[in-house]
């Protein structure tokens, strides 16, 4: 009864990256710049792959929704940072940073199910050449695109709703730069056991639940490609794969090294989080691109029509 009649937060602080002022001022430029080139670069995919008809295949349709994930997740978290930082207020109300929480696994939870889904893609493509098509039909691949919003929104809820039945009375200062389970669960008055208990629980069925999938999908696929006779063959296999696994290491690495232990706070924690919100989705159409001859082409023809087309209206 106690802790009820105590008073209510009703905003947090943020600490951020750093106290330091010239440090605070390179992370804005840094993040600023790498946000923008997200922005850029994930929007150039999904309008590459919508506008070129040979790219209307199963592989580039998820390819497309990595696209808008990675776009939607770094969304979350930077530009709230941005505006703080020009502000010069550290703040966020109780309700934006559970809307912020609810979104960052919302979408993050997705993506991980999107990229366990994408090596599914891979592991169809390469091991059952012949019945790709019949297996990844439009219909299928709409199905399970959905299924991996469904299993997202299942686990931010399982991860939002015990965060909001902790009582907040103070302090409010949060040791990071976005609102998230561990650093808030840190601030409550109470015990945590459930919430703490729940997220790891859940955390450590989705990430067990993944790591399985890629595991036994890339193990069929290595030895099938193994299988391959010609070196071209299995080059050219490999290379359908390399990029997924690059963004599945970079992504799934951090993400382990957070949610897989109970909520402790590092100062480390901080910089890893850098990297699965904001370097990853920065990172991923280049890493897509620069290894895929074919998207790199359909760029190029992008570019060519769109020169094409302001050649003739500015005549």
């Amino acid at each position: 009864m106690a802790v009820r009649n105590e008073t209510r937060v009703t905003e947090f602080i943020f600490l951020g990256l750093s106290s330091n002022l010239t440090i605070q001022i390179v992370f804005f430029v840094l993040c600023l710049v790498m946000y923008l080139l997200t922005i850029a670069g994930n929007l150039l995919i999904l309008l590459t792959i919508y506008f070129d008809t040979q790219l209307q295949t199963p592989m580039y349709f998820f390819l497309s929704h990595l696209s808008f994930l990675d776009l939607s997740f770094s969304t979350v978290t930077v530009p709230k940072s941005l505006i703080n930082f020009l502000l010069q207020s550290n703040a966020i109300s109780f309700n934006e940073c559970i809307v912020q929480l609810f979104f960052l696994h919302f979408i993050g939870g997705t993506e991980c199910f999107h990229l366990t889904l994408m090596a599914y893609d891979r592991y169809v493509a390469i091991c059952n050449p012949l019945r790709y098509n019949t297996i990844m039909s439009r219909r299928v691949c709409l199905l399970l695109v959905i299924s991996t919003w469904v299993g997202g929104l299942i686990h931010s809820f399982a991860q939002t709703l015990p965060t909001i039945q902790l009582p907040f009375c103070g302090p409010n200062e949060i040791n990071h730069f976005f609102c998230d389970t561990h650093p808030l669960s840190l601030l409550a008055c109470s015990s945590t056991f459930f919430s703490e208990t729940a997220d790891m629980v859940n955390s450590g069925t989705l990430a067990l639940g993944c790591f399985l999938v890629l595991v036994i999908s890339y193990t069929y696929i290595i030895s099938t490609i193994l299988k391959i006779r010609s070196t071209e063959g299995r080059q050219k296999a490999f290379s359908t794969c390399a990029s997924h696994l690059m963004v599945v290491t970079v992504f799934f690495g951090p993400c382990l090294f957070i949610y897989m232990r109970p909520p402790v706070s590092f100062e480390s924690d901080k910089l890893v989080s850098v990297f699965y919100t904001i370097v990853t989705p920065w990172l991923n159409p280049f890493i897509y691109t620069l290894r895929n001859e074919k998207v790199k082409n359909s760029m190029k023809k992008l570019r060519d029509r769109k020169v094409s087309f302001l050649e003739v209206h500015m005549k």
